[in-house]
């Protein structure tokens, strides 16, 4: 049985993004500018913690595509240049929009035809509100799944929370999208590590 992740984007129009495209100075930007760098990597940047669990968690088990405003689902590793990251930070991420929806519907669609009858689909993102849920319930139906501990968990702890589930090589449990609980009480506060 093979995992697809599905993670949600950063905030391509946000206060990191802007600095990333404005700095002179760093190795990024220049790697923006000077033949792309990975998609996962430039998120990891604009998003922190949350990302890196989510990029770290996803590439350890199983494959791994990033919602990318405007363009779809697209691998982690994909290069992208600067022109890409301003023309995300245009699409707002809004499932009744199409320059939003279309692409991440084509692109779902095509992966739902690849897979396996045993295969599954994780979102690693927010269940709890509809911006990219509904396009995904669409296509994927029951085989849409996603970590029953996200319940109640803000960004932070969800970031923490995959990156110990990798780095301990342990998944989290799975739960079907479709009538799950999407709200409840916040859990208690992870450890340090």
């Amino acid at each position: 049985m093979q995992t697809v992740y599905l993670l949600s984007p950063a905030n391509c129009a946000g206060t990191r993004a802007r600095l990333l495209l404005k700095n002179q100075t760093s190795p990024l930007t220049a790697r923006l500018a000077n033949g792309g760098a990975p998609l996962g990597e430039v998120f990891t940047f604009m998003s922190s913690l949350y990302f890196r669990g989510k990029l770290a968690y996803a590439t350890r088990f199983g494959l791994a595509y990033v919602i990318a405003p405007g363009r779809g689902l697209l691998p982690v590793d994909m290069l992208i240049r600067i022109e890409d990251l301003k023309g995300m930070a245009t699409v707002e991420v809004d499932e009744d929009l199409p320059a939003f929806r279309e692409p991440l519907v084509r692109d779902a669609t095509t992966i739902a035809r690849s897979l396996g009858a045993e295969d599954r689909v994780v979102l690693l993102g927010s269940v709890a509100t509809a911006k990219y849920v509904g396009p995904l319930l669409q296509v994927f139906g029951e085989r849409l799944h996603f970590p029953a501990t996200f319940v109640g968990r803000g960004d932070m702890s969800r970031g923490g929370l995959m990156l110990r589930s990798a780095k301990a090589g342990t998944p989290l449990e799975y739960v079907p999208v479709r009538g799950a609980v999407l709200h409840g009480k916040r859990p208690p506060k992870l450890g340090r590590l």
